[in-house]
């Protein structure tokens, strides 16, 4: 019999500043230089659409007030995105009723920043885990990073059934806004982008929901349709304005695909978890998997939360859902640069 990989524990955290996207807008005209184009104000309204209330940044909002370089945001990005990483996973573990010492792996992903020695090796130094650790960074996954990055996990706890996996994600996106540049992509992404991590343990000894299967569909010359482009001022984002319609027409397709090489249906499926990567692209999704508008409440909730997280926000998602209690056969979704979508099957009946 194939061993099970299950969530042991799971838990989020986000930095100490709290921005409420009121501030947000006020601040927006005189966040970027030359402010009073036109086409800025044309694109102030999505701010308010956004469909979020709150997000978190390793930065105070007046630190955007002024022009920064791509080597100080790396140092930020290094020094926070460890430090949240840290509190996950001592918080996990207390959850878990395990130690440092009991961790055997670890998959770490991030996109918003660049960290040689990786996150992993960086974390591991700090709590003095064990030298025999085996270490799995991913770069590059996008949105899409909490799924996959879950499913790299899994794989390697089935593989080793009597190991712990520690899985660990963060993004730091907030800390990729450029003041000069006013392109529709980037205001877009100072509308949405928040920062947070999150960590989860996951061994196929012991209790929890059940990770039972997972997959991938990465769509032909779609290169173009999301990811970040390396400025000198940092990282730009890439976003296709056809998201939204890609879902629409596309993803019920793969997903159906996806569970019928696995002997399922989408209505064995009693809930979706996922990726919240704008308002737009919920209600695309809700779309595509034939649910009423607002069927995907929890995802709505993170996203006026917390704003879009990249790879961590699926987490947050899956975490509410466990917080409040709801069994059943869930599926985690994700989209992100490829352009791929990841899903991952949680059974927590």
């Amino acid at each position: 019999m194939t061993p099970v990989p299950r969530l042991l524990g799971l838990s989020t955290a986000v930095p100490p500043y709290r921005l409420r996207q009121a501030d947000v807008i006020a601040h927006a005209r005189s966040l970027f230089a030359g402010g009073a184009s036109e086409e800025l104000e044309r694109l102030l309204p999505v701010y308010v659409n956004a469909g979020i209330e709150t997000r978190y940044s390793c930065v105070p909002l007046e630190w955007y007030e002024r022009p920064h370089g791509w080597a100080e945001k790396n140092r930020l990005y290094l020094e926070n995105a460890v430090a949240l990483i840290e509190k996950a996973t001592l918080d996990c573990l207390a959850r878990a009723g395990l130690g440092v010492a009991d961790v055997d792996m670890v998959v770490s992903v991030s996109t918003s920043g660049i960290a040689t020695p990786s996150l992993d090796a960086l974390l591991a130094e700090r709590l003095n885990m064990r030298r025999d650790l085996q270490r799995l960074p991913v770069f590059g996954l996008g949105c899409a990073g909490g799924v996959l990055g879950l499913a790299r996990a899994a794989a390697m706890a089935q593989a080793s059934p009597g190991a712990t996996v520690l899985f660990l994600v963060v993004e730091l996106c907030a800390l990729t806004f450029r003041r000069n540049d006013s392109s529709k992509s980037n205001v877009i992404a100072t509308a949405l982008f928040g920062d947070g991590a999150a960590a989860a343990l996951v061994s196929c000894a012991g209790d929890g929901p059940a990770l039972t299967t997972w997959g991938e569909h990465t769509w032909p010359r779609s290169l173009d349709i999301m990811g970040w482009r390396v400025e000198d001022d940092g990282l730009g984002v890439l976003f296709s304005r056809d998201i939204p319609a890609i879902i629409r027409a596309d993803l019920r397709a793969v997903l159906d695909e996806f569970l019928e090489l696995r002997g399922l249906r989408l209505a064995d499926v009693d809930g979706f978890l996922c990726h919240p990567g704008g308002a737009k692209v919920i209600s695309a999704l809700e779309e595509a998997l034939e649910l009423p508008a607002g069927g995907l409440a929890i995802s709505r909730a993170v996203l006026r939360d917390y704003g879009n997280m990249s790879a961590a926000t699926v987490m947050f998602v899956l975490e509410r859902a466990l917080v409040t209690r709801q069994s059943g056969r869930y599926l985690l979704s994700a989209v992100g640069p490829g352009f791929s979508a990841g899903f991952l099957i949680v059974d927590a009946r």
